[in-house]
């Protein structure tokens, strides 16, 4: 593939008004809409003016976080980023559309408040984007709320709450300087997961602070947009402490979360009959979280186990515990066997539940998705800056993941950045044919049946939809 001939000498010009770069916003910002994002920003998000830096940097918090999250829909992961919706003929094509220095100065007046404000907003627009999509499928009858930490490595000495925190690269732990956010997502047995909330913290919180409040909203918000039936909380060693597993149970939930192996679960796991050990076979390989490696068998056990013995409130359930062969050792006379207990309520068979439960990686994908997109990095020194572009980036998350929904099965768990390839990042050239807005989209292109999908689904009278 390359040029013709005689085209070194021709000329480019950056002139063309009619031009749309990421006309894939339009379906997907009318789908916003439809969810009420405006109007829930214009209610919840308050900024006094008298009260910032620049009197007029609070004004229509609503028109610009919505540039914000249309912005990283297009694949922004910095503020001077954002100014690719402004381009061309977007500001033809959309109304109120902010540059990005009037973004970034209207960012760095959000506080603590102003971001907790934001953040109800997320979870409202979840439960509207259920209403208005295909969003969690199954819902009614059985959802699952997994909760997990990550690091963001950040630079430089002006960041707010950077500190050195453990991260684990190449499956090592490393310590590294950044800033962590905990999430919650939330999903179904056939439908891909969602944010059901996200927090900034400072890099060295330990990873279950602040998780038992956060499964208190995540099951809040799973219920509202309407999980009826069974919610199980899954997480790993860090949210298997007392308080997370009774705000599990406080908030009618089950549980299914990791034990440390300290010396009263390691007598109970010595303690488990020999023949009581049964095969269990992933339906697809898993990642051993000591070694690295992937592996698709191994054997499991339960007993009956009393944690947190020594607090005021004590758990009895179901010790589940799952070993596999030690690579490392094994010349010896004896089999030698890793360790992995997690404590469940769940009323599954022993084999079911660890399958269920070890299915609580699907949040990494969460994660992948986000690192790939705006939270490729942190783009403000001010800590309140980066919560509030946090929790748009989950915003932006739930947006792109319900307008998938909507061009059918494929489109429905794709990547991320498949979404906004295939579907947002389309050019098209804005032609008004007496007086009647018509958009010309590329011939050919690969993906047009999907596109016009999500068009007919997005904009379709409601009645209709």
């Amino acid at each position: 593939m390359k040029l013709p001939d005689g085209w070194s000498r021709a000329a480019a010009e950056f002139d063309e008004v009619n031009l749309v770069s990421f006309v894939g916003l339009a379906p997907v910002m009318v789908l916003a809409e439809r969810a009420g994002l405006s109007e829930l920003i214009a209610e919840r998000v308050r900024i006094d003016p008298g009260a910032t830096k620049v009197r007029s940097a609070g004004a229509n918090p609503a028109g610009k976080l919505t540039t914000i999250i249309a912005g990283m829909l297009a694949g922004a992961d910095c503020i001077d980023d954002l100014d690719a919706v402004r381009s061309g003929g977007m500001k033809r094509l959309f109304t109120g559309v902010y540059a990005a220095p009037t973004l970034g100065q209207f960012l760095r007046e959000f506080t603590h408040g102003h971001a907790q404000q934001l953040a109800s907003v997320a979870r409202a627009h979840l439960v509207n984007l259920v209403q208005h999509s295909e969003l969690l499928p199954g819902l009614a009858e059985q959802a699952y709320i997994d909760i997990d930490s990550l690091l963001r490595p950040v630079y430089g000495h002006a960041k707010q709450g950077a500190s050195y925190g453990h991260t684990k690269i190449a499956g090592k732990q490393v310590l590294r300087k950044g800033l962590s956010p905990l999430a919650t997502t939330l999903s179904t047995d056939r439908g891909a997961p969602v944010i059901a909330g996200i927090r900034l913290r400072a890099g060295k919180a330990n990873s279950g602070r602040g998780a038992p409040s956060m499964i208190t909203e995540a099951i809040r918000t799973a219920r509202a947009a309407g999980a009826t039936g069974e919610i199980l909380i899954r997480g790993d060693s860090a949210y298997g402490t007392g308080p997370v597993v009774n705000a599990c149970l406080k908030a009618g939930a089950r549980f299914s979360v990791v034990l440390t192996k300290k010396t009263p679960v390691a007598a109970t796991i010595a303690a488990i009959p020999a023949d009581a050990w049964a095969p269990v076979t992933y339906p697809g390989a898993v990642l051993d979280p000591d070694t690295g490696e992937l592996i698709s068998d191994a054997e499991v056990a339960e007993i009956p186990f009393t944690a947190f013995a020594s607090t005021t409130t004590p758990v009895t359930a179901r010790l589940i515990v799952r070993r596999v062969r030690d690579k490392a050792h094994t010349d010896g006379l004896f089999p030698v066997f890793r360790y992995h207990p997690f404590l469940t309520n769940s009323t599954q068979d022993t084999a079911a539940a660890d399958i269920t439960h070890r299915q609580h990686a699907i949040i990494e994908t969460v994660f992948a998705d986000l690192i790939d997109g705006p939270l490729a990095g942190m783009p403000s020194g001010q800590f309140a800056s980066n919560a509030a572009w946090t929790i748009c980036a989950a915003i932006m998350h739930n947006l792109l993941r319900a307008a998938g929904t909507l061009t059918g099965t494929r489109y429905a768990v794709a990547r991320g950045a498949t979404l906004r390839r295939q579907l947002i990042a389309v050019p098209a050239r804005l032609a008004r044919p007496q007086r009647r807005p018509v958009l010309h989209l590329p011939q050919h292109w690969p993906w047009a049946q999907a596109w016009k999908t999500l068009w007919t689904a997005s904009t379709a009278p409601p009645s209709a939809a």
